[in-house]
Parts: C-alpha cells; sequence; structure tokens
C-alpha cells in the first residue's frame, strides 16, 4: 500500500462551482494529489480542468492511463472514462457505468480505499441521488476520512446528504472552507484512521467491484459472489441483477457489470414508468387512426364496427392521456407539501 495521502473527490449537478470554491481554498504547497469525478455528457468535451486550474493554484488536467500521482495536482476524470486510483497510478478505463454514469464517483471512492487507504480523504459535494456514499462508506470503513459540503449550501443536496445519513462523516463544511480544512487535515496528518474493519467477504467484494470499474466482471458467474440474485433486471442491458447490502444500503449489480444503487434503480424504474405510458398512449392512438382510416374504405356494418371500435379506443386513450400527464415520478421520501 502507498503511505502518502490522497484526496478523492465527487461531484454532479452544482458541482462546478462547488469544485471552484474547494480549489480556491488550497495552498500552491497543497502537499498531496486530488482526483475529481464530476458526472459529464460522455459526448462532451470537458473544460473543467482549465476551469479547475484557473480557479486555484493547483495545476488541473486529465491524466493518462498508467500516469504517476504526483502530489499537487489535480487529476479530472475524462468524459465516459473511469478514474481509478491503483497504488501509485492512476487508471483512465472503460469498465461497465453504474447508475448510468462513467466516470462515477463511487468507483474513484472505493479504488481509493482499495489501494490508497487508510491514507484517503473522501469528499462528496453537490449532486443528485446518491452516487459516492457506497465509495465514502467504504474508505471510511478503511481508516479514510468522509468530508462532505453542508447540504444547506449545496446546489443540489442529495449526495451531500445521502451520504450523512448513511456514513459517518467526519467534517461537514461549506465549499469554500475545504480547501483549508484539507490542508490542515494533511498537514496534521488526520487521514490515518484506525479502521472499522472489513470482514474477509467485504474485502474481496470491494475488489471485485474496483476490478470490474477497470475491466468488467471476470465471468457473467462471477457477479453472483456479490450477493443473492432479485427479480430486478439491469435498466441498462436488462440483465439479472444482484443485491448488494453495505449496512442499511442497498446496490446492485448486473452479470455484466452495471451497478446501480437504490436510489439510482427507483429513479430508472420512475421513469420507464413514464417512457411506457406514452408508447401504450402512441400504440393506441395510431390504433384508433388505422381503425377509422379502414372504416372510412369499407361499405356499410363493416365500416360503422371498425368506426366504433375506434371511438371506444380514442376514449381509452385520452384517459390515458390524462394519467401521463398527471404521473408524478417515484421518491422514496415523503413528497413535500402543497
Amino acid at each position: 500500500m502507498v503511505s502518502a495521502p490522497i484526496v478523492v473527490v465527487g461531484a454532479s449537478a452544482g458541482g462546478i462551482e462547488a469544485l471552484q470554491a474547494l480549489v480556491a481554498g488550497l495552498p500552491h504547497d497543497f502537499p498531496a494529489a486530488v482526483c475529481v469525478v464530476l458526472h459529464l455528457n460522455a459526448s462532451t468535451p470537458s473544460a473543467l480542468p482549465d476551469i479547475l486550474s484557473r480557479a486555484g493554484p493547483l495545476p488541473a488536467h486529465h491524466p493518462s492511463d498508467g500516469e504517476a500521482i504526483r502530489p499537487g495536482c489535480i487529476y479530472v476524470a475524462p468524459p465516459d472514462h473511469h478514474l481509478l486510483v491503483d497504488g501509485d497510478r492512476l487508471g483512465i478505463k472503460k469498465g461497465p457505468k453504474e447508475s448510468r454514469f462513467r466516470p462515477a464517483v463511487d468507483a474513484l471512492f472505493r479504488s481509493a480505499a482499495h489501494t490508497r487507504a487508510p491514507n484517503v480523504i473522501g469528499v462528496v459535494l453537490s449532486g443528485v441521488l446518491d452516487d459516492g456514499t457506497s465509495g465514502l462508506w467504504n474508505i471510511k470503513r478503511l481508516g479514510g476520512l468522509a468530508v462532505v459540503q453542508d447540504p444547506a449550501e449545496a446546489a443540489f443536496s442529495d449526495m451531500p446528504r445521502h451520504a450523512l445519513e448513511q456514513v459517518e462523516v467526519d467534517y461537514q463544511a461549506r465549499a469554500r472552507d475545504m480547501g483549508a480544512l484539507l490542508a490542515r487535515l494533511i498537514r496534521d496528518s488526520a487521514p490515518a484512521q484506525t479502521e472499522v474493519g472489513m470482514s474477509e467477504q467485504e474485502r474481496g467484494r470491494l475488489k471485485m467491484e474496483v476490478q470490474m470499474a477497470a475491466e468488467g466482471p471476470e465471468s457473467p458467474a462471477s457477479v453472483g459472489r456479490l450477493g443473492p440474485y432479485t427479480p430486478f433486471t439491469c435498466p441498462e442491458c436488462h440483465g439479472a441483477m444482484v443485491q448488494i447490502q453495505e449496512e442499511e444500503a442497498l446496490r446492485f449489480r448486473c452479470h455484466t457489470g452495471h451497478g446501480y444503487t437504490a436510489h439510482a434503480l427507483l429513479a430508472e424504474l420512475s421513469e420507464s414508468i413514464e417512457d411506457k405510458l406514452y408508447q401504450t398512449q402512441r400504440v393506441m392512438e395510431e390504433s384508433f387512426l388505422l381503425l377509422e382510416r379502414l372504416g372510412q374504405r369499407l361499405p356499410g356494418a363493416r365500416a360503422e364496427a371498425l368506426l366504433n371500435q375506434a371511438q371506444l379506443l380514442e376514449q381509452r386513450a385520452n384517459l390515458l392521456h390524462r394519467l401521463v400527464l398527471t404521473y408524478t415520478p417515484l421518491a422514496d421520501e415523503e413528497p413535500l407539501p402543497e
């Protein structure tokens, strides 16, 4: 294991502003490397390294696969690639997506926990859903530190809030205060803590999932070692999924390696319901239009029967349309009062 400290940072929606505030507070002689994952559109070039280089004193860039890690540098995950920590080097990999994201915050965090713990500080910033919580949990279990942006100031509070709910977080801070906090923690050698302890099964699972982020599963059957199979299918490839439990938190993986948190899977199911409602509405509307055209071309009783079917189907399609317009996405929380 490499003993030098490393900082891993994850963000999603609203994360650019939080990242700028964080790096602006870092000193020019910051003695640790900083690895950053921000959820990005896979097809859009990223200007994040330039943005972060201008925001603070440390240089930022997209690293190459196998690049040596140097203190005082900011390494930003390139679009459509996981950024992984592999001891004293970085991996830029195209393993399976997690919760539809590549790069994924959890993939970075788990790899840092696996190869650099306990000298790891994990930082969760603004974002939706809960990517980063599982990885932060692994960092803490292996003796690292957990730092989370104050949800009250985050542009999107989901990621910080879920981390606070499921991980024993060491520090909660505003983004603009994090640079100074991280500098103090590194200076005081605070990352080295006593690990909570991982069972051999948990360590094996962590190793497997880090490998999956880099290369995918060893074999289709190997994913079954992560947990029991469930009735759920992967939204990405429709493969069977196993259930992974980390204390009270649930996650899922399919045999091709795609990963989902329970919150992300619920969001995907919710979106699928709306999509299927629109698809059913489309099929019904096309059907009554076809019945009308056929009825207009046939004589007598046959035409009347077809037109009657068309009218009944149109009424049902209108009912479905009203249901689509009033559909409320699923959530695992109490809805806000109106």
